[in-house]
């Protein structure tokens, strides 16, 4: 008799979820299974669709929130991945985990307000009462929590409650996974599911051009989708979880990052091949300038599309998304040994090499 399969559920795809999915798939020890919800696509705001998109930031932007939800569906049956909908009440999570005897599940619901602890409080109430589903990964997918637990600001009203109400209770095991910057952003948008943000990240390939925020020496971290994934899936395998998980490939600035782009990747040239030492040009934002909008919008209760950014760019100057290098390293070594992380110049490398990471 074989060995059991562990069904993963993951609320919400996304982008890096798709990572994750194919990454599941490709694993002999497990099945993947997602839950969706219908969503008209009139109704999704502007601002809500960008919302650091960056970072998973995104990388846990929710099925509500990102592309039409016809084309992710399409995208998950070309799979062969089951999805289930629901209304994200504790009722209809439970039915979906108990009838797949699904074992952990994962977030990459994104919300930037109390939305996100009611539908959380839904998942780990549906953990709860499960037969089976007893561990979960909520979504922050972001960076150095521990050091930086309310940023960016929204987390003050949103991941730090949520985070009280996992500490409170004993019946779920939890992680909260964290990997910096998505690496992926560096790539051109044909190489990765990720979707370009060049309003948010500082350099865009695609245009090839730059934007560095603050110095530009600021320590970041990074790591690329497909090397998250494997580490999730990874992380399912392991026994025992801490209550929180790092990440990263490479820890570095941003100014570097550019270096390396120019040297080592150029801009696309005839035929897909590349072209190196092609000076990337770059505008500049200074911290005062990211300041005074952030001191202008202080104490307002919605996330304009200004204030949204200059958060974003608050983080970059500051080094919130760089993760603490001990407790990352120690976590590589426990949990993640198995697995490469490359860092950007190899992941450029790679990229010149094969169609899509």
């Amino acid at each position: 008799m074989g060995i059991e399969r562990q069904v993963i559920a993951l609320a919400g795809v996304g982008h890096l979820g798709r990572y994750v999915c194919e990454e599941l798939i490709a694993s002999p020890d497990f099945d993947v299974i997602v839950l969706t919800r219908q969503v008209s696509p009139s109704s999704i705001s502007s601002v809500k669709r960008r919302i650091f998109r960056a970072i998973l930031l995104p990388h846990q932007i929710s099925h509500s929130f990102v592309s039409p939800q016809r084309s992710q569906n399409d995208w998950l049956r070309s799979k062969g991945v089951r999805t289930f909908t629901t209304d994200y009440t504790v009722p209809s999570i439970l039915t979906i985990l108990d009838d797949t005897a699904a074992t952990t599940l994962i977030s990459f619901i994104n919300l930037a307000d109390t939305r996100y602890i009611t539908l959380h409080s839904a998942l780990l109430d549906a953990c709860q009462q499960s037969s089976r589903c007893k561990r979960l990964i909520p979504s922050e997918w972001i960076g150095d929590i521990e050091a930086y637990p309310s940023k960016p600001d929204f987390y003050a009203t949103t991941r730090l409650p949520f985070r009280d109400i996992l500490r409170a209770q004993d019946a779920v095991t939890w992680t909260l996974f964290n990997q910096g910057w998505l690496a992926d952003y560096f790539l051109p948008s044909s190489k990765t599911h990720m979707k370009p943000i060049p309003n948010e990240f500082p350099v865009d390939p695609n245009a090839w051009t730059a934007c560095v925020r603050g110095t530009g020496d600021e320590e970041q971290s990074w790591t690329c989708g497909r090397d998250v994934a494997k580490a999730v899936v990874e992380l399912c395998r392991a026994s025992d979880w801490e209550q929180v998980t790092y990440v990263v490939a490479e820890w570095s600035t941003f100014n570097a990052a550019i270096r390396v782009m120019e040297s080592s990747f150029g801009k696309q040239a005839h035929r897909g091949l590349f072209s190196p030492d092609r000076p990337m040009p770059r505008t500049s934002k200074s911290w005062p300038q990211i300041q005074s909008v952030l001191e202008a919008h202080a104490g307002e209760k919605e996330l304009s599309e200004e204030l949204e950014l200059a958060q974003v760019e608050e983080m970059m100057v500051m080094s919130y998304l760089a993760c603490p290098k001990e407790a990352t390293l120690r976590h590589r070594e426990k949990y993640f040994s198995r697995i490469h992380f490359r860092p950007l110049r190899e992941l450029l490398k790679a990229a010149e090499a094969v169609d899509f990471i």
